[in-house]
């Protein structure tokens, strides 16, 4: 009850002023009063006393009611601190130009889907199925761009992944990409954090640059995952360039190996089409289980119908009550009985009568 009260709030507060009002029935009944010769000497009514007692308080909650529902009464909003099963899931989505191709290296035509649709649509998916995750979204091509910050609104996450249909760049900076995703994640150190991804294709990285993004998975310890949309007839990750092994000439390559030597958790999946994807995409939810704390809102609540409805029910039993009463029989002097009259004659009277019967 005491967590109860400073929850407690009136959007007029100087209406409750006037609640004293409802102790008038305590010194006035609203029914009629019958006068008797004495109280006393009736035998004990409980039955009379206890509908007294109900009326006086029906009226007490009729008065109150009204002035509470008058003043605007609610409850505030609350964040309740739960445990559920997920992670902080921070997606990194390649905008580079060959986004907008199918898997088959084509720019797509009636029912095909280009990969960045295909990944919309499945990430959307993959959103909608982690009900206690947190979510940010960042793009990049030939620079990173934050999308959407951590959050749990999913509809606002489905909204940004969205946004990956929209036609893409040519250029792909992988480096700068990897250190705004993975500066996303808060400061809560005991939740499971998630760096998804997702691209159809590498880039080289600065030195300098692995030096920072290795300093921050080293701080930050995330589990690492590189969704990799493969075009058909393009290397993959494992593939080794048949000449000079370089990154410049297998970057997938080099980039994956960058990734092992973090000396994190990591997974790669290399998909070349729709349903490679969505399969890929199931193994790292059901990879993703740990147990996560997340915040849950509850809004303000209204309780005007509430406070009204109380003084609608206080004032039905008082209308019932007073359409229930009724006086006491008074007799009507005109409709006074015959024998009444006779009763009422001197003794002198009632014998001359009796003389002239006799006669």
């Amino acid at each position: 009850m005491t967590d109860l009260l400073p929850r407690l709030g009136a959007t007029d507060p100087w209406v409750l002023w006037l609640l004293p009002l409802a102790l008038l029935p305590l010194a006035r009944s609203a029914l009629r009063r019958t006068s008797v010769p004495a109280v006393a000497a009736a035998p004990a009514d409980p039955l009379s006393a206890w509908l007294g007692r109900t009326l006086t308080l029906a009226g007490i909650l009729a008065v109150a009611g009204l002035i509470a529902a008058l003043a605007g009464p609610y409850r505030t909003g609350a964040r309740i601190e739960r445990l559920g099963i997920g992670a902080q899931v921070s997606l990194l989505i390649d905008r580079s130009g060959s986004m907008n191709e199918t898997f088959a290296g084509r720019q797509p035509s009636g029912a095909e889907e280009s990969k960045a649709a295909a990944s919309r649509r499945l990430l959307a998916d993959f959103v909608g199925a982690r009900a206690h995750d947190l979510f940010a979204v960042t793009a990049f091509s030939t620079a990173p761009m934050l999308v959407m910050p951590m959050t749990d609104r999913h509809d606002a996450v489905r909204a940004a992944i969205a946004a990956i249909d929209r036609p893409g760049l040519d250029y792909t900076n992988i480096g700068r990409g990897l250190g705004m995703a993975l500066s996303q994640f808060g400061i809560d150190v005991g939740a499971s954090r998630v760096l998804l991804l997702v691209s159809d294709g590498a880039a080289v990285i600065d030195p300098r640059v692995q030096d920072q993004l290795r300093a921050a998975v080293a701080r930050i310890r995330p589990n690492l995952y590189w969704l990799f949309l493969r075009t058909k007839g393009s290397p993959g990750i494992a593939d080794r360039p048949a000449g000079e092994d370089t990154p410049q000439a297998a970057p997938e390559r080099h980039l994956d190996l960058f990734f092992k030597s973090l000396g994190v958790p990591y997974r790669a999946f290399e998909a070349e089409g729709a349903e490679a994807v969505a399969a890929a995409i199931r193994q790292i939810e059901a990879l993703e289980r740990d147990p996560i704390p997340y915040v849950e809102e509850r809004p303000r609540r209204d309780l005007t119908g509430l406070a009204a409805a109380l003084a609608a029910l206080g004032l039905a039993g008082l209308v019932l009550a007073k359409l229930a009463e009724a006086d006491l029989a008074e007799a009507d002097p005109a409709e006074a009985p015959a024998d009444a009259e006779t009763a009422a004659e001197t003794p002198t009277e009632a014998a001359g009568a009796a003389a002239r019967r006799a006669a």
